[in-house]
């Protein structure tokens, strides 16, 4: 069963483009001779880390998205774990995240409905001050 997957990885700093370039390229064969299908790459550039993460204080961001099964995926976070300039990475499922914002959304939706709906609560009669009330006795 296909499902759409965002998978960022951080690179080293000190990696060369073109060796990032070659980077993705693994990765991306990896995911189509398993039968997935990479639907976009990101190159996000270098950005700072909110940690420091092996000893680097900053890194290259890539993003990829995929469409592929969970034994794809499985191979893919092997080979992000053993490769030796990838310092980070992090894969998310799209299609639970697009069907947890859709639930949001229509939770927002009723209850900017409910409150549309809801007369406005009548406006309190003025109350006296204290002072007020002893000066008119």
């Amino acid at each position: 069963m296909s499902r759409l997957y965002e998978v960022m990885f951080i690179v080293r700093p000190d990696v060369a483009d073109e060796e990032v370039d070659k980077l993705i390229a693994g990765f991306t064969n990896s995911v189509t001779h398993g039968g997935g299908v990479v639907k976009s790459v990101e190159k996000m550039g270098r950005r700072k880390l909110a940690y420091l993460v092996r000893k680097f204080s900053d890194g290259n961001y890539v993003l990829l998205t995929i469409e592929a099964g969970g034994p794809v995926v499985l191979e893919l976070e092997r080979r992000l774990r053993v490769s030796e300039p990838v310092i980070k990475f992090i894969t998310v499922r799209m299609d639970e995240e697009e069907k947890r914002l859709a639930k949001i959304k229509a939770i927002r939706a009723s209850r900017r409905k409910l409150s549309a709906e809801a007369p406005a609560a009548p406006a309190a009669a003025p109350v006296e001050a204290p002072e007020a009330a002893q000066a008119s006795a």
